[in-house]
């Protein structure tokens, strides 16, 4: 075993010796026997050492986090089942040897690592997966995180494709899950390591001014603890006072979020006051120290926050005080006992050493709300994602039911969202309610302390704009499944409508009929095309219409015809093709289809015929702005039409916008260009001008198409004109 290995060993048997008992620390070093006998030197591609790896992720678990003997296992054996190493074991001989708590830890680790999380917007099946895994033992949470904490402390030894990858993927996990653990310091560190990788530039600046002004600190502290250290031994209080600088990340992200530089960041550090009481004195000795620090400074009396009456859902308990210091400058004092500062620095597994074992109550409510959310099949997973990582460090407000029961809710939270705090079916039918007496909307923004009551009504169901009201994912998931469960309701009944109607009109349902409608609807499932004829949207008749159209298609064009024209009308038109085409001649006199005014076509345009009711046929231009309607809503009534060649002479109108620079003469010139150059007919002229430019409109007469062309091509000569293009009327 070489030095460094040994050394980890004894950091690791030294961090251990302060919750473990003899028994348990036999038990570690049985694991780490067995995990050597496996792993032995063997290093990552980085350079790392494995086995130092596990050392120091056990490390974290044991000293950082301080958890038990089984998570301090899992940290040491976590990489075991992994390496392709000719000893590597299966769960079940790991439990054998250790148990069914490591077996489990070490699963649920398993099911995280095979997902492949690489960032938040891929894999949302995989992050519900994860979810869900974290959300069954937070003890594979917080394995896992101590494993993120090792690996980020030592990223300078990944490739930088790497580092980004990791550092984004921890931004928006482990940090906020740390976080919500109540373990602040590894979010603090876990979101600064962050930032080194993701924003260099920010980091090392702010690191920078932190060095540079850690002297003028030290000096202010010592002069503000000075006169509450003599009033609180005068008054015989046991405590120590400490001076806790804010995290890099939080200083870079109030400088960005306040535009403001380093120096007008007025809270950059706290001041601490630990007290060793009692457990039964512990809230009447932190509100003594409070009382004795703001009689010595001034307190603002809008940044006191008490989470020692009500902690915080994960734990937190201390009073902060932020009050008027040496040289007019304001600092935050956070008073707490020794029971509080373990909890604030190591989160949930200090609940688990001050209550006997296991999670606190408020710890279990929330995995139980995270499971519940997930287990949701409708869930967005990135959306759950997206606002636990916004949400995760909000302030929290707390409020009161009818009977004086406490709610805790995220800041921002609305009427709404604490209708579906209080029950799903609640939400679904709230109208609105009362606060402190008085009547509210469902947008109301709740404040802290305030008493609610919710107005409910049978006939109220969940709207779409109600995801704009509320902020909680929990209330999120609810509407959105309500929403989903009413379409589906509206869709089975639309079905119901349409089988019905096939049948009176004796059409079979299938599957192409389906596929018919849905496309011509541009719909993707059945369930919208059900949904939007059970709403109406779409007319029964419609699709009556579409069904006998699309049997209609395989009749000729002439036959088509020949079944919707008087016999007057359509005995002297021309087909062509094996009756494909009704044939269109330059000459249209006297023959009973007309030229639509809509696109004006000219003989050379590609051109379709549209069956009118009373008005024969109209040619169109494929380029018409109202063909893409007409083949949409009436394809039983389009005809393929086609020019037929002639050297006869005819004319047609076309209409040519014009635009360019207002020089003197410009119309004389089209007009030189219309009457004397080309020979061309001119029916009419304008003219517009503006800011010493003009836009116009030609309706001229031309023989076919490239003579139309021809006469465009010159016109853009003109000198001064800038476009020239054919307009659709």
């Amino acid at each position: 075993m070489n030095t460094n290995i040994e050394q980890a060993w004894l950091n690791l048997e030294q961090a251990c010796r302060e919750n473990l008992n003899e028994t348990e620390r036999k038990k570690v070093r049985r694991a780490f026997d067995y995990a050597y006998d496996i792993l032995e030197d063997r290093q990552w591609s980085t350079g790392e050492t494995i086995i130092i790896h596990s050392l120091e992720v056990a490390q974290v678990v044991a000293g950082e986090i301080s958890l038990g003997v089984d998570s301090i296992t899992a940290g040491l054996l976590h990489n075991v089942p992994y390496e392709d190493v000719p000893k590597r074991p299966d769960f079940s001989e790991i439990e054998e040897n250790f148990g069914p708590v490591v077996r489990g830890i070490l699963e649920g680790m398993a099911k995280i690592n095979s997902l492949g999380t690489d960032t938040v917007d891929l894999h949302s099946e995989n992050y519900r997966k994860l979810m869900l895994a974290l959300a069954g033992d937070v003890r594979v949470i917080l394995v896992k995180i101590a494993d993120r904490l090792h690996v980020m402390r030592h990223l300078d030894n990944y490739p930088a494709d790497v580092q980004s990858k990791i550092s984004v993927e921890t931004s928006h996990l482990y940090a906020p899950l740390a976080h919500r653990l109540g373990l602040y310091y590894v979010n603090s560190e876990l979101l600064d390591l962050c930032l080194k990788f993701l924003t260099p530039e920010a980091y090392y600046h702010v690191s920078e001014r932190l060095a540079e002004s850690e002297t003028e600190r030290k000096n202010f502290v010592a002069e503000f603890v000075k006169p509450i250290e003599e009033k609180l031994k005068s008054r015989g209080f046991k405590f120590e006072m400490k001076a806790r600088t804010k995290a890099i990340n939080s200083i870079w992200k109030k400088m960005k979020n306040q535009g403001v530089p380093f120096d007008e960041v007025y809270d950059i550090f706290a001041i601490r006051v630990i007290l060793d009481s009692l457990p039964e004195s512990e809230k009447s000795d932190c509100w003594q120290v409070y009382s004795i620090v703001t009689d010595e400074y001034q307190a603002n009396p809008e940044r006191m926050r008490d989470w020692i009456t009500v902690p915080k859902s994960n734990g937190y308990e201390s009073l902060h005080a932020t009050v008027l210091g040496p040289n007019k400058k304001w600092v935050e004092i956070q008073i707490r006992t020794e029971r509080m500062d373990e909890i604030a620095e190591k989160g949930l597994a200090a609940h688990w050493k001050y209550k006997g074992g296991s999670a606190s109550a408020e710890m279990e409510k929330w995995l139980a709300s995270v499971r519940e959310i997930l287990e949701n099949p409708e869930l967005n997973v990135v959306d759950f994602i997206d606002e636990f990582n916004t949400n995760i460090y909000n302030d929290e407000i707390f409020v009161f039911t009818p009977k004086g029961d406490l709610r805790r809710l995220p800041a921002g939270a609305t009427l709404l969202d604490f209708a579906y705090e209080i029950h799903s079916g609640v939400g679904d039918r709230c109208v609105g309610g009362m606060v402190d007496g008085k009547k509210v909307t469902l947008r109301y923004k709740l404040k802290n302390g305030e008493q609610i009551s919710i107005d409910t009504a049978n006939s109220q169901k969940p709207k779409l704009d109600w995801l704009d009201i509320v902020i909680t994912s929990k209330a999120k998931s609810r509407i959105k499944s309500s929403l989903n469960e009413e379409r589906k309701r509206e869709a089975d009944n639309g079905k119901e409508i349409l089988v019905r109607k096939l049948k009176n009109w004796k059409i079979d349902y299938n599957d192409e009929l389906i596929r018919t409608l849905l496309k011509h609807y541009q719909l993707k499932l059945a369930q919208d095309l059900y949904y939007n004829i059970s709403t109406e949207k779409i007319d029964t008749l419609d699709i009556k219409e579409l069904i006998t159209a699309k049997e209609e298609t395989a009749h000729s064009a002439k036959q088509k015809l020949e079944d919707s024209l008087p016999t007057e009308q359509f005995k002297d038109m021309e087909f062509t093709g094996g009756d494909d085409y009704l044939v269109i001649d330059n000459n249209l006199k006297n023959v009973n289809h007309k030229l639509a005014q809509c696109c004006n076509p000219i003989f050379g345009d590609d051109i379709f015929g549209f069956v009118t009711i009373g008005e024969g046929i109209k040619i169109h231009r494929r380029s018409c702005p109202n063909a893409k309607q007409l083949f949409e809503r009436y394809p039983y009534r389009i005809i393929p039409a086609k020019w037929r060649g002639s050297d006869k002479k005819s004319s047609f109108q076309a209409t040519i916008k014009l635009s360019g620079t207002d020089d003197v003469g410009i119309v004389s010139q089209i007009s030189h260009v219309i009457s004397k150059d080309i020979g061309v007919s001119m029916r009419s002229i304008n003219i517009d001008t503006a800011n010493g430019e003009f836009e116009g409109t030609l309706r001229v007469y031309v023989n076919n198409l490239q003579h139309l062309d021809f006469l465009m091509r010159k016109l853009q000569h003109i000198k001064g004109i800038v476009h020239v293009s054919r307009a659709d009327t």
